[in-house]
């Protein structure tokens, strides 16, 4: 599959409308989906990121928002995969600057909408 710009998606972004879409799709999503997003989402707040890298994660995380995309999250199964697909892009760009706290913080936050057996799919995320 071929990304799409999402960097065309960073306007989509707000902290509001991800804190909602993220709620809404959780459990449809995947532990996988919800772990890559909220990295970076926490990384996005890290005075530690240069604005390049901030830059991008915005792009992606307004794709994952956008309900304009290659394939439309209503469509079930599929619906999500380029979401996911760009988020995990993101990911291997900027992993070097993903704090061990991030990645903590982030699980934590999975514990409100999986179980462990759900959590543990996060360990294969690349």
């Amino acid at each position: 599959m071929e990304l799409p710009d999402f960097m065309s998606y960073a306007n989509k972004f707000s902290a509001n409308d991800f804190v909602d879409k993220i709620s809404r799709i959780a459990k449809s999503a995947g532990a996988k989906l919800v772990y890559a997003a909220l990295i970076l989402y926490y990384t996005l707040q890290s005075d530690k990121v240069s604005k390049k890298d901030k830059a991008i994660i915005i792009g992606a995380l307004g794709y994952m928002i956008s309900p304009l995309d290659v394939i439309p999250d209503a469509i079930p199964i599929v619906g999500l995969t380029d979401d996911l697909a760009v988020l995990v892009y993101v990911l291997k760009k900027i992993w070097d600057c993903v704090e061990p706290e991030i990645k903590d913080k982030a699980k934590e936050k999975l514990k409100k909408w999986f179980d462990e057996e759900e959590i543990a799919e996060i360990g294969d995320l690349f």
